[in-house]
């Protein structure tokens, strides 16, 4: 059992590296770096205006913008992030899948994407700009800007302690030799080289990605085989359900209840995540037309809910297969085993051989720099547009802020760099990357939500619930760990981990943000009607194109999509 396994046994079984490459993995890996280059190169000819560098021109297909919405998500923070967490907390990582992501998407799709679409904005900040003034925009903008730089060195570490796991490579080079990349091929070719590469990206994920969990369960014997191993190794602690261990808190891996999860997970940070994030949102933005607008979510949705089949699956095999225990990073670097981020890299090395091995790690490499584009491209635009433009140089030629977006892409890169050894201080990257969230995303998306359906939300009712929203989160967060005995408090029990603490936070930051909006806006004068139209419901022609039929509409596919998402929480109750 893994639970009773010595030290000593450890550190016999596992060697600081694990695997090498041969010339033909070592070729593979090469190519893809030459493939990712040569794309910024061609695309820099046609990235000569704003518009083309920090919205793609917005000329891409549904489809296309789809793929890139997801792919820009499906980074470090989906392919060991949550690897980890399934190790950790079982199948309960899926529901950041499911409730956590399905239907934000679609409300994103169907009720969001035509206000971010009709404003023409290149940005969120930019739509809070023109629905609560220039305050509420420079605070969300500074906000998004930190938030992005931080993430992005998640993508850093990640693909190091990859290449430190698997192959022995140096940490700093590892890091040096992907952030440069990323630099070179996003400010050549800006979102459009970013989006074309994320494509690219999210193929070779998949084509890598599945090796792990179509052999996993051939040795592993199947699902139900996998289930029965996992409760032998873990004998009164159920990985395998959703939903049937979250009526207590001391009843499930995490420490949460289920008013957690779907107020906490499915409401507050997915929603906030999914619709005002403007990593993901700026995707969108790209759209033809707002029907392809619309519909690129959908498509995002529908392939985000197989997703947990490359990256959950692989923690609860390895919860099966693996014949030692992994831990928290601090206790792994301490005892010199195994950290619960390090899952899937020992997955890889468990089942991949020459040539297969160049995929996976290729596969890996891929989502480390889809991940890093999209925060570094996002921090391009953001802080182009919403604050350089907005506060520093608001009259200079599109050539210069395009000139701006470049070096600003690279001075991106170097600051995450910086941010990538915070990591370590936490117990799993997804810990760190939900805290993040608690911080920035929750009280936003009460912020965004308010200025759309609320015609009387006020420019100072926004920027107040915007502070004060991210300011108690931040503090609820500095609470617990001064006085751990305020999880009690913050998380609602003493048993609730990190991820449970995040979740409850989030939600207590959106409160918090509501009430403050709604009060200060009661107490100040709002805009008139007249300066509204386009941003509020009710105030705002929806225009629909004629002639579509029922398979061409957005709400049919939704619908769809819908049904797939009850259907699979059921299977896996």
């Amino acid at each position: 059992m893994f639970l009773t396994t010595r030290p000593a046994v450890l550190f016999a079984v596992v060697s600081p590296r694990l695997l090498s490459l041969r010339p033909v993995d070592i070729a593979i890996i090469v190519l893809y770096f030459a493939t990712v280059l040569g794309i910024g190169l061609y695309l820099k000819r046609q990235t000569r205006t704003g518009d083309d560098f920090f919205l793609a021109g917005r000329e891409m297909t549904a489809w296309i913008a789809g793929l890139s919405f997801l792919s820009a998500n499906l980074g470090s923070l989906e392919l060991m992030g949550w690897a980890a967490a399934s190790y950790q907390y079982g199948i309960l990582a899926a529901h950041w899948y499911w409730i956590g992501a399905i239907p934000a998407m679609l409300f994103l799709a169907l009720v969001m994407m035509p206000f971010y679409y009709i404003s023409k904005t290149h940005s969120v900040p930019g739509y809070l700009k023109l629905r609560f003034g220039e305050p509420a925009r420079a605070l969300s903008a500074v906000s998004f800007g930190l938030m992005t730089v931080l993430m992005s060195g998640i993508n850093m570490y990640s693909m190091a302690l990859v290449m430190k796991v698997v192959l022995g490579w140096d940490i700093n080079f590892s890091i040096w030799v992907s952030s440069l990349t990323v630099a070179v091929y996003v400010a050549l070719g800006g979102l459009r080289s970013a989006i074309f590469n994320e494509v690219l990206q999210f193929m070779l994920i998949w084509l890598g990605a599945l090796l792990i969990p179509v052999l996993g369960l051939i040795e592993a014997g199947g699902w139900h085989a996998m289930s029965q191993r996992i409760a032998q190794n873990f004998p009164g602690r159920d990985y395998t359900h959703l939903w049937r261990t979250l009526g207590s808190f001391s009843d499930n891996p995490m420490g949460i209840h289920w008013t957690g999860i779907v107020l906490g997970l499915g409401f507050v940070i997915s929603f906030g995540y999914w619709t005002t994030d403007f990593l993901v949102v700026q995707r969108v933005l790209t759209a033809k037309d707002l029907r392809a607008a619309k519909m690129a979510p959908v498509i995002g949705a529908g392939f985000k809910m197989m997703v947990p089949f490359i990256v959950i699956l692989p923690g609860l095999l390895a919860l099966a297969v693996l014949p030692f225990p992994l831990t928290g990073e601090a206790a792994a670097l301490a005892s010199g085993g195994h950290s619960y981020n390090e899952v899937l890299p020992l997955m890889l090395a468990r089942y991949c051989g020459p040539g297969l091995l160049g995929l996976g790690i290729t596969a890996l490499i891929a989502g480390f720099m889809s991940g890093m584009a999209g925060n570094v491209s996002a921090f391009a635009t953001v802080w182009t547009y919403d604050i350089y433009r907005a506060l520093m140089r608001p009259n200079a030629r599109d050539e210069h802020y395009v000139s701006m977006g470049r070096w600003c892409t690279v001075l991106g890169v170097l600051v995450s760099i910086a941010t990538a050894y915070l990591v370590m201080h936490f117990l799993s990257i997804m810990d760190y990357v939900q805290a993040l969230f608690s911080f920035f995303i929750a009280p936003l998306f009460g912020t965004v939500i308010l200025g759309m359906l609320w015609k009387r939300a006020t420019p100072a009712g926004g920027f107040w619930g915007l502070l004060a929203g991210t300011v108690s989160s931040i503090g609820m967060w500095i609470w617990v760990q001064l006085d751990p005995a305020a999880l009690r408090y913050v998380a609602l029990s003493p048993y609730a981990k990190d991820m449970a603490e995040n979740m409850y936070r989030a939600l207590w930051s959106w409160i918090v943000c509501v009430l403050v909006t709604v009060a200060v806006s009661l107490a100040t004068r709002p805009k008139a009607e007249a300066e509204l139209h386009g941003l509020v419901y009710g105030l705002t022609v929806i225009p629909n194109k004629p002639g579509l039929r029922l398979y061409q509409r957005p709400w049919f596919w939704a619908a769809i999509v819908g049904a797939a998402f009850l259907l699979l929480n059921v299977i896996f109750w």
